[in-house]
């Protein structure tokens, strides 16, 4: 099965675009931070982190659910490390990713096949993760490691 996601943007004023999505009645403007920009909506490198951590916690709870183990309210943190390379561009370098399960988790039985396998059905960090390390983290509800891929 093939799939086309369709995104269109619309310069509104210096460097905000309004982001308008085929498969939805939303719209998103997005920014770039000061000095280029006003900051009036996330910048593309937050969108990108915004992206990986929601397809990563989708994935997460979805198979949660399959294994009937309570991650909710599940909650996630994304950090997108920027830094210039040996051009001096500014490139992400690598994308932290945090997922926390509400509930106490650790004792539930097939955690371990869960977290092994997760992380392999989330198509933006399986993508994304072919140019940019992803490091991924899941702790449980009172903040014990469950998972740390680094």
């Amino acid at each position: 099965m093939s799939e086309n996601t369709v995104v269109s943007l619309q310069q509104i004023e210096n460097y905000r675009f309004d982001n308008s999505f085929a498969e939805g009645d939303y719209r998103l403007q997005s920014d770039e931070p000061a000095p280029l920009g006003a900051a009036s909506g996330p910048s593309p490198t937050q969108l990108l982190a915004a992206a990986v951590a929601n397809c990563l916690s989708a994935s997460l709870l979805f198979a949660s659910r399959k294994f009937h183990i309570d991650f909710e309210p599940l909650s996630c943190e994304a950090n997108a490390l920027v830094d210039r390379n040996e051009r001096n561009r500014l490139r992400v370098q690598r994308i932290d990713v945090v997922l926390r399960a509400g509930k106490p988790v650790a004792a539930a039985a097939n955690l371990e096949r869960l977290l092994g396998s997760f992380e392999d059905f989330c198509t933006v960090s399986q993508s994304v993760g072919l140019g940019i390390p992803i490091h991924v983290s899941v702790l449980d509800a009172d903040g014990t490691l469950l998972k740390q891929q680094e």
